[in-house]
């Protein structure tokens, strides 16, 4: 589906059915370098289950036109504009990694509020942005090291034998790739680095919450999630699984995001 936002064209997938936004909506939210595609298996089940679904490109990513956004705050808002486009009041937001800060700053239109695989304050190392900001590939390698405790599919989505790191790696470099004129892994990677907002953001949040973390998340540390919780009182599942939940832990991460959207505002 593209909508248009800011005068620019705006990509979300729908999950294989049309878009009626008469029906209750989740909007999906990628993190850093990605797309909308590591949402397809829960974003289909939405679809398919009675909600209208938008899986966001953010600008500048996958097939959503203009500029990065220059922070996660700026974002937030770009989501409000967007769901203003679809016609939407509003949606559970469901968000992952640098997407569920995202996801936070724009909770005010949320009926739930589900944050995947993330993290407060989301500091990235010294280290890891230098590297990002010389060498993005080898960037690349190394946060698909960090972010997978397996490395191949288990008998779920999207399949047995299916090379999760080979696929994370690719769909990194794609994205990268797409924008010639910026190194996009360091520009969201200082998103994260630099988001200080979300005590702010969390005293506007009135619908329930959930969090869903790896308990081997070596890029958001399910450790560094006490502010979340104090401030937003969330449900926690804790699933066994790195960074990429989505795609390590496919089955259990559906069943806590079901269970999210049952008990929302």
């Amino acid at each position: 589906m593209k909508l248009t936002v800011d005068s620019h064209e705006a990509y979300a997938y729908t999950g294989g059915k049309p878009f009626d936004p008469a029906l209750p909506c989740v909007v999906f939210i990628h993190g850093a370098l990605n797309d909308h595609s590591v949402w397809t298996l829960l974003a289909r089940w939405c679809a398919h289950h009675g909600h209208a679904v938008l899986a966001v490109d953010l600008p500048g990513h996958g097939r959503s036109a203009g500029a990065p956004l220059p922070s996660i705050e700026a974002s937030g808002q770009w989501l409000h504009r967007l769901l203003d486009a679809a016609g939407v009041a509003k949606a559970a937001l469901v968000g992952h990694s640098m997407g569920s800060l995202i996801a936070l700053e724009a909770a005010e239109r949320a009926t739930a509020l589900v944050m995947v695989g993330t993290a407060y304050p989301m500091k990235v190392s010294d280290a890891l942005l230098a590297t990002a900001r010389e060498r993005p590939e080898a960037a690349i390698e190394m946060v698909t090291a960090f972010s997978h405790s397996l490395a191949s599919a288990k008998p779920s989505f999207p399949g047995p034998g299916a090379w999760l790191r080979g696929g994370s790696t690719a769909l990194k470099r794609r994205i990268q790739a797409r924008q010639p004129a910026l190194n996009l892994f360091e520009h969201d990677f200082k998103l994260c680095d630099a988001y200080a907002s979300a005590e702010a953001a969390a005293a506007r949040v009135a619908c329930p919450v959930t969090l869903i973390l790896g308990a081997m998340d070596q890029m958001t540390s399910p450790r560094q999630t006490a502010s979340l919780e104090a401030w937003l009182k969330p449900r926690v599942h804790r699933l066994p699984a790195g960074h990429e939940i989505m795609a390590e832990a496919p089955d259990a991460t559906l069943a806590a995001l079901r269970q999210a959207l049952s008990a929302q505002g």
